[in-house]
């Protein structure tokens, strides 16, 4: 009942919200719509996390000399998924705007007692093509054998902002930069990878690939931007891309397997500014998950050797759970996979010193 309440609060103040807005008639229906479909997928998210706790659960081995790549590791659930990593002595690598920021969640790790494995922070700014490339060939260079790449940072709900290469700013930071990573860095996991034991990609996503939809014609959202219609478009991205490109691996015998990762409702900075933290700020802290709970079911799906063979599945609270429609057509997987091929201009995936990237 209680949840029913808070959920039922949370679409009265983002509609009130929306309609204070003052914005054209047709814009102020197109947000309602997308915070109606949200806000019945989120709650149905949290529910889920709720009567799901017990299962939201993970090992945490000791992986001596194994390396990890993630992306947004200083802050957030990010920094989580980093501990729980250096806890299982595992090298952590990460890529982030703010490196002194990243080099204290090292210190802050020590100090919280994890005396085990080692963490090395490049700059990366994900969003910035430039940046990647720079990133990926630092770490590939130092790096030979990658057995884990967590592709975590992003970005929610902001004002219609592009990148400077000229992309929506969600799109960019969500998913392109991470299909650009992961195209210059496959080397590297294919070499510590064994057919026994794959290396793994993450792909961090969330329930709002459930109500999202790729706009091929406009994918920049220029046309009518809605902050909502354009994160759920990223993130359905990132599932559409995990699906095919494991699809991919397994065609061609790559020793690497994918899965994309609800993390879960998180109370973290992602809502700061939204319309929810703006009118209602106590509801995150009471309804939605800790940032340490989020990280569990990341390094479940990276680590877990339940999901060894299991790749192209979607992980929530560390069960295989069912994705969209949508992201379950081969058909779309394939033709975004291609999309952001010519976008970036990849002529072979995977073979980075085949182009110029």
């Amino acid at each position: 009942m209680f949840l029913l309440i808070g959920c039922g609060i949370i679409i009265i103040v983002t509609i009130v919200a929306i309609w204070r807005s003052k914005k054209p008639l047709k814009t102020i229906l197109a947000e309602a719509k997308y915070e109606l479909l949200y806000n019945a997928v989120g709650s149905r998210a949290i529910l889920e996390d709720v009567f799901m706790r017990s299962k939201n659960k993970t090992d945490l081995p000791i992986l001596s000399g194994k390396v990890a790549v993630i992306t947004g590791g200083a802050r957030g659930i990010g920094a989580e998924v980093v501990k729980m990593l250096l806890r299982c002595d595992i090298h952590v690598i990460i890529g982030c705007r703010n490196t002194q920021a990243g080099e204290q969640v090292l210190q802050k790790c020590r100090d919280s007692g994890v005396t085990t494995g080692d963490v090395t922070v490049y700059k990366l700014d994900i969003s910035v093509l430039d940046s990647v490339k720079s990133f990926a060939k630092v770490v590939a260079e130092k790096h030979p054998k990658i057995n884990y790449l967590i592709n975590n940072a992003g970005i929610m709900f902001g004002p219609y902002i592009e990148s400077r290469d000229g992309y929506e700013s969600q799109f960019s930071t969500n998913y392109l930069g991470h299909f650009l990573l992961t195209h210059l860095l496959l080397p590297q996991l294919c070499a510590a990878g064994t057919q026994n034991l794959k290396s793994r990609i993450v792909n961090v996503s969330s329930c709002a690939h459930l109500v999202g939809e790729i706009k091929f014609e406009d994918i920049n959202n220029r046309h009518q931007y809605i902050s909502g219609e354009a994160y759920a478009q990223s993130k359905l991205a990132q599932v559409l891309f995990t699906n095919y490109l494991e699809s991919v691996c397994k065609k061609e015998n790559m020793p690497v397997q994918l899965h994309s990762v609800h993390p879960g409702i998180v109370n973290t900075e992602l809502f700061d500014g939204t319309h929810l933290k703006n009118l209602a700020p106590w509801v995150p802290s009471l309804m939605f998950k800790t940032p340490e709970q989020g990280a569990i079911p990341i390094v479940h799906a990276c680590l877990s050797p339940h999901l060894e063979g299991k790749g192209g599945t979607y992980i929530h609270n560390c069960r295989i759970f069912s994705t969209s429609e949508n992201a379950k057509s081969e058909d779309l997987q394939e033709k975004l996979f291609n999309f952001t091929k010519d976008l970036l201009k990849i002529e072979d995936f995977g073979q980075p010193h085949n182009n110029n990237n």
